[in-house]
């Protein structure tokens, strides 16, 4: 099984506002509690247990967080250490822990995102093959969408298109493969001035390297302040809210 996960959780969210200015948006809280419990929680329920951490913006607060959390098994790492601050983008926690996961298979998360514990567990895959995670979307063109050929093989994520290429959205909720670090080093700055991650998927994808797997459950992105109540309403059980959220946000 696989018990590893890479949780991205750098930077400091600036669609946060002011809630982020004195610390990562990941700690904001929602019914008392940062966000980033509830993701924790969520992935230790599901079985995984090692959990390596990529942080960067304001680090001292995470470690604090760890400090009052001792139940989560998490090993941080300053992707500031390791990397030029001008280095920026979705690719670069995978650079920033390659050491400490290869050869090994391993779940991938951001930070600022919340996933059910049963779509958790049915990424929990041990095969050759690296997945994705896409939920049917009513706009998917203000979104990734994931491009799928008849066999559910990944062709290709398309940022945001222009013409329809279907309706699954990216989630953000990764299974790697070790063969994920061959790949690392033969994507170049996109032209947002970043290291995308689904450059990296991209390439795997062309050799027929990722399959995909549709949520059966919630996805809740955790960017703006308004996503702090729909996150609230979720935990208090609103599952109807959260049903309208997931269809038409």
């Amino acid at each position: 099984m696989i018990k590893k996960v890479l949780i991205s959780a750098a930077g400091r969210g600036t669609r946060m506002l002011d809630l982020s200015k004195d610390k990562p948006k990941h700690l904001i809280e929602a019914n008392g509690k940062p966000f980033l419990y509830y993701l924790l929680s969520n992935l230790k329920e599901a079985g995984f247990e090692d959990i390596i951490m990529v942080v960067g913006y304001k680090k001292e607060f995470m470690e604090e967080f760890l400090k009052q959390y001792p139940e989560f098994n998490i090993r941080l790492v300053n992707q500031f250490d390791i990397l030029s601050e001008d280095r920026y983008g979705t690719a670069c926690p995978l650079e920033c822990a390659k050491d400490m996961l290869k050869g090994e298979s391993f779940l991938a998360v951001y930070g600022d995102n919340l996933y059910a514990v049963e779509d958790l567990k049915r990424f929990n895959i041990e095969d050759d093959y690296s997945y994705i995670a896409g939920l049917p979307h009513k706009h998917p063109e203000n979104y990734g969408v994931l491009a799928v050929d008849d066999r559910g093989l990944l062709k290709s994520v398309v940022e945001k298109p222009k013409q329809p290429v279907g309706n699954l959205i990216n989630t953000g909720l990764y299974k790697f493969t070790p063969e994920v670090f061959d790949y690392l080093d033969k994507i170049s700055i996109s032209p947002r001035g970043e290291y995308e991650l689904t450059d990296v998927i991209n390439l795997l994808a062309g050799r027929g390297k990722v399959k995909t797997l549709d949520l059966k459950g919630i996805w809740l992105d955790f960017g703006r302040p308004e996503d702090i109540k729909r996150v609230e309403d979720y935990l208090n059980g609103n599952w109807r809210a959260n049903k309208d959220d997931k269809e038409n946000s």
